[in-house]
């Protein structure tokens, strides 16, 4: 595999393709990102006009005011847009810890991409790409490419950079050094000094997030980003706030509606998280994910013929298992500087996993594996970690771990985790020890929130779209239908098909009914199937 070959996603969208980086920075029951181009389907702003009659929100515009007195300074301010490349930038104000909201302040980037036809604008789609740790400012600027000519016809699409995260008030924990040593450290330890490094790094880590970047790491849950979210719909002069939410981005949305149910308005949450279940529950049934779309990729391969993985589906996953074994031992040469180990080959194995027109990367990075050459995985897992030349780009790797901790009381420490192995290596041979030995990662952070998961219900809000692939990697179809089924007014859409999410898949069903339901607010038929 070249250092870049022309399948591969380009570096100018690296803040955007970036995934979750799960196994051993799994954390709190962590789930990934949506990937924002290379995508099947091909969204482009010339895509023809499918005739849609766009219907606002039957509200008042004036925008719901502060229940808490002490916020109405915050709710009442007014965003001060100036240009930035052709989109309008702002900062919001939040309180940073809204016990106290007199206290610290902090500042929330905010981005938005104008409606392509400001006469047919019918108000703001506020978005997240998930993470946690996306940039939603990235994610936004990207338009029509991302989200398709209608929505960016009929809506102004408005990202932020939830606290801590990107042009935010960014957390900073460790050095590049110390974050590639992480990255590559072993994340299935097979002895108990490799079970006590992998704990120390993690107590590090957090360390250094409280050493370099102070109170932010204490306040980066998700409940806090909701509530930041209700503050920037009030400063956009939005009643009710519609929302397209992707992976993590879904948990974010279905807490601002559990919090915030009468200010809902179109919710579409895609690649939807079941936000009732225990980090062990939620980290077994992501396993189960990679594996199901490990083996999706290697039966692929087989059903072509001549397959380099061989004759079935189980002696290709043998395979690979045993490439991973060996880098165990012998990692292999990777840029020249930094080897393939274990780790950072399991992420070189599942990143592409997330949308199926990288399948064929996989293929050639395997190759060459196999015959000796590191550098295809490591580019792969590059991506995954948004890794650079020059170091790491945004703060993906920190943020998701300080908001999962944050998410998640409910962790195993390491010593718990051989009690689990036999669960996830069930769920998955190929990557379960180590999405076991992830699950305990919190254990070692030093900040503790004792929050616990609960169903969140949203009660009396309006009708809530969340959308579930068969065979997603990241967030498995169960998840979604737990969702839809926990919201009182939740409703299900299913793809059948690869690749992580829904909308703009290649699925004319979901991207019709999705558009449909933003623009028109057509709520789609119950239990819709697509493919």
């Amino acid at each position: 595999m070249s250092s870049t070959p022309a399948s591969t996603p380009s570096s100018r969208s690296r803040a955007l393709i970036v995934v979750l980086v799960v196994l051993a920075l799994i954390g709190g029951g962590a789930v990934a990102w949506t990937l924002a181009d290379d995508r099947a389907g091909g969204r482009t702003a010339e895509a023809p006009s499918k005739n849609l009659t766009p219907v606002p929100e039957p509200s008042p515009t004036a925008p719901v005011p502060a229940t808490d007195p002490a916020l109405a300074a915050f709710y009442d301010q007014k965003l001060d847009w100036k240009d930035c490349g052709g989109d309008r930038c702002a900062v919001l104000r939040v309180p940073l810890d809204y016990a106290k909201p007199r206290g610290a302040e902090i500042e929330i980037a905010v981005l938005k991409s104008p409606s392509s036809e400001p006469a047919d604008r019918i108000g703001s789609l506020v978005v997240n790409p998930g993470g946690p740790g996306g940039s939603g400012v990235e994610f936004a600027r990207a338009g029509s490419s991302q989200f398709g000519s209608e929505l960016t016809r009929y809506y102004d699409i408005v990202g932020f950079d939830p606290r801590g995260v990107g042009a935010s008030r960014t957390l900073r924990c460790l050095s590049t050094q110390g974050l590639d040593d992480l990255m590559a450290y072993d994340p299935d330890p097979d002895t108990p000094a490799e079970v006590a490094g992998l704990d120390s790094r993690y107590a590090a880590f957090g360390q250094g997030c409280l050493t370099r970047s102070g109170a932010i790491v204490r306040h980066m849950s998700t409940r806090e980003a909701a509530r930041d979210m209700d503050v920037l719909r009030a400063a956009l002069g939005e009643r009710k706030l519609d929302y397209l939410g992707s992976s993590y981005g879904t948990l974010l949305g279905a807490t601002y509606a559990d919090l915030f149910p009468t200010n809902v308005g179109r919710f579409v949450l895609d690649g939807a998280i079941d936000p009732s279940l225990s980090t062990v529950d939620l980290s077994v049934e992501q396993a189960r994910g990679f594996e199901v779309a490990l083996r999706a990729y290697v039966a692929d391969c087989v059903a072509d013929g001549d397959c380099f993985l061989g004759t079935t589906v189980d002696a290709g996953i043998r395979k690979i298992q045993g490439l991973l074994d060996e880098l165990d031992a012998r990692p292999l040469p990777g840029d020249g500087d930094r080897r393939l180990t274990e780790g950072l080959g399991m992420m070189g194995v599942y990143m592409p996993l997330y949308v199926r027109s990288y399948w064929v990367l996989l293929t050639q990075a395997l190759k060459a594996a196999f015959a000796g050459d590191g550098s295809g995985l490591l580019q792969l897992s590059d991506y995954q970690t948004s890794r650079g030349k020059d170091g790491y780009d945004g703060n993906l790797i920190e943020a998701l771990n300080a908001v999962n901790c944050l998410d998640h009381g409910d962790y195993i420490t390491s010593a718990q985790v051989p009690r689990y192995v036999a669960r996830f290596e069930k769920a998955s041979p190929t990557f379960g020890r180590a999405f076991a030995y992830g699950a305990a990662a919190c254990s070692s952070w030093p900040v503790k929130s004792g929050q616990r998961t609960v169903a969140l219900v949203a009660p009396g809000a309006p009708p809530i779209v969340v959308i579930g692939t068969t065979r997603d990697p990241a967030t498995p179809l169960v998840w979604a239908r737990a969702m839809a089924a926990q919201l009182d007014s939740g409703r299900l859409i299913t793809r059948d098909g690869d690749g992580h999410t829904g909308f703009g898949r290649g699925s004319a069903c979901v991207d019709d009914a999705v558009e449909r339901f933003l623009v028109e607010g057509k709520v789609p038929k119950r239990d819709l199937r697509c493919r």
